[in-house]
Parts: C-alpha cells; sequence; structure tokens
C-alpha cells in the first residue's frame, strides 16, 4: 500500500510540451511511471516522449481514464490549471509550479473546497512511491521501498532524510513534498492521517521550516491521534524575523512561526526532533529502538 499515489495511478502531464516538462516526463517514464498523456492547448494530436498531447485535461481523461495529473504550467495559469483538472474529476493533482501568486491560491482554495480533487503544492517535488511511480522532480533512483513515511515542506530536505534512512537499511513507503508556500493543497495532518490508516507505513519522518503553524497543529494531531512513531526535523534556527528564507511561506512574522517554537511544542507533545538536517536518520533509528521496533545490530524491523 501507499498514499495518494500508486502502480495503478494513470497520469498526465500538464504543460507537457514546455521545456521543464518535457525532461521530467522522459525522467518519470523512465523510472516506471505510467503517463498516459499530456494536455497543452493547441498542440494536440502531437507527441512528446511517444505520449499524446491533448488540448485540455477532459479531453485527456476521456480518452485515457486518468485520475492524476502533474502541473508544470508557468505561474500566471498555474491556478486556471489547477481548476481546469479539479472539474474534470482528476483525483490527485499535484502542482510543481513555483511563485504563484497568492491571490490566485486564495481562489483555488475556495473553488476546490469540498471538492474530490486532493491537490498536493503547489512549489513542491512531488510524490514518489518507491518501485512504483514518481510523480515529481526528485531524483528517484536515491529512494528504495520500505516502510517509513516522508513528508516535508522542503523537497533538498527530503532528499537528505531519505539518503540518511538509507544508510541504515531502511525505506520509503511514500514520500511527499507538501510545498513551501503561504496556501497549499495539502497539509501535514492530512498526509499524517493517510500515513496513519496506511498499513505500509510503519513510522513517520516530518520535516518542517519556519513560518505559519502547520507544524504546531500537526503536532498536536500527532499526540492526539497518531499511533505510529514520529520524529521531527525543522530548519531555520537561525533565520531572522521578518525576513523570507527560501519559500514564499518560509517567514518569521508578528513574532510567530521561528524554529525554536515549533520545536518547543513538539517536544511538549512527546515527539522526538532532529538537532540539526545530519541527524534526521539517526533521530527516527533512535525512537524506533527505544520503542522496540528495530534492532540497530543487525538492522531488523521488529
Amino acid at each position: 500500500m501507499s498514499i495518494f499515489v500508486d502502480k495503478t495511478s494513470k497520469v498526465i502531464v500538464q504543460g507537457i510540451t514546455g521545456k521543464t516538462a518535457r525532461y521530467h516526463t522522459k525522467e518519470m517514464l523512465a523510472y516506471g511511471t505510467s503517463i498516459v498523456g499530456g494536455v497543452s492547448p493547441g498542440k494536440d494530436a502531437s507527441t512528446v516522449e511517444g505520449v499524446p498531447v491533448f488540448s485540455s485535461v477532459t479531453e485527456a481523461v476521456e480518452a485515457t481514464g486518468a485520475n492524476t495529473s502533474i502541473i508544470y504550467v508557468p505561474a500566471a495559469f498555474a491556478a486556471e490549471a489547477i481548476i481546469e483538472a479539479t472539474l474534470a474529476e482528476i483525483e490527485t493533482v499535484i502542482c510543481i509550479t513555483e511563485h504563484i501568486p497568492i491571490n490566485d491560491m486564495i481562489k483555488v482554495k475556495s473553488f476546490m473546497k469540498n471538492k474530490k480533487t486532493q491537490l498536493i503544492g503547489p512549489n513542491c517535488p512531488g510524490i514518489i512511491t518507491p518501485g512504483e511511480t514518481k510523480i515529481g522532480i526528485m531524483p528517484g533512483h536515491i529512494h528504495r521501498k520500505g516502510d517509513v513515511g516522508i513528508v516535508s515542506r522542503s523537497g533538498t530536505l527530503t532528499y537528505e532524510a531519505v539518503h540518511q534512512i538509507g544508510s541504515y537499511g531502511l525505506g520509503q513507503s511514500t514520500a511527499i513534498g507538501i510545498g513551501g508556500d503561504p496556501i497549499i493543497g495539502t497539509s501535514f495532518i492530512d498526509v499524517l492521517k493517510a500515513f496513519n490508516e496506511d498499513a505500509a507505513t510503519k513510522s513517520v519522518v516530518m520535516i518542517g521550516e519556519i513560518g505559519g503553524d502547520a507544524e504546531e497543529d500537526a503536532a498536536e494531531w500527532i499526540k492526539n491521534y497518531m499511533t505510529k512513531p514520529v520524529v521531527a526535523y525543522i530548519s531555520g534556527m537561525t533565520a531572522p524575523a521578518g525576513k523570507r528564507m527560501g519559500h514564499a511561506g518560509a517567514i518569521i512574522s508578528a513574532g510567530k512561526g521561528s524554529a525554536r517554537e515549533k520545536i518547543q511544542v513538539l517536544e511538549a507533545c512527546g515527539i522526538p526532533v532532529a538537532e540539526n538536517p545530519s541527524l534526521i536518520g539517526a533521530t527516527l533509528v533512535e525512537e524506533l529502538v527505544t520503542k522496540g521496533l528495530w534492532d540497530i545490530s543487525v538492522k531488523i524491523r521488529k
């Protein structure tokens, strides 16, 4: 099992004729992802990497039965692309695009309320179920199949966590980047709920950063409802207040959203927090050993 996507996911690529989308379409196909179509208005009847191109998402869905979409559309048109996929009742939409105006995402968020579509992103690396499907821009070769769920606001730190837990012989059930913008489609809690219900996920790594209160909300949810071990890391300990650090949502404003505050809440809720990014894997393993779920001497899951 996995969350949101698996080998049965039939994917279309919105904006497939763009340079970036072409490159990642090729990479996703090489990984084994089932890409059944692309969308580029006015360029239907053509192909990209052997994938048929349609003029609209609705046409692509009708012709291919697609249930998943990945969006590489430029920022000015990305909100419209998300809405188009939602209207076509795509189940899971992954939006890679960054720099989408906040006002556009406010409209998208309102429009998607009570719709069946699950939006991941925007401004995210995507989602991967190792050995089954890769829908995004992450380097597939670093991932290995296993039972650790990873959810992160940072793409780069996701890759670091993957590498570290791999050094202990552990792999991932699903790794998902939820995006670093102020307004995103899928929250930490959404993903934690899915991991909690997923039989293939035995533990979770949550990677957050400064800005907002999503990590604090997630900590309270974990304390009250999570039945599986969770460890965390929060980036931005030295970030100054009032300055955006990397992601649009990574800003300490009105004295709230600092890394220290988030760590205090996480630890108060009983969630181990790695002191620095190089200790994410070690923190997970230590928690598994403490709970009697891991024999580090032979690297065997109990």
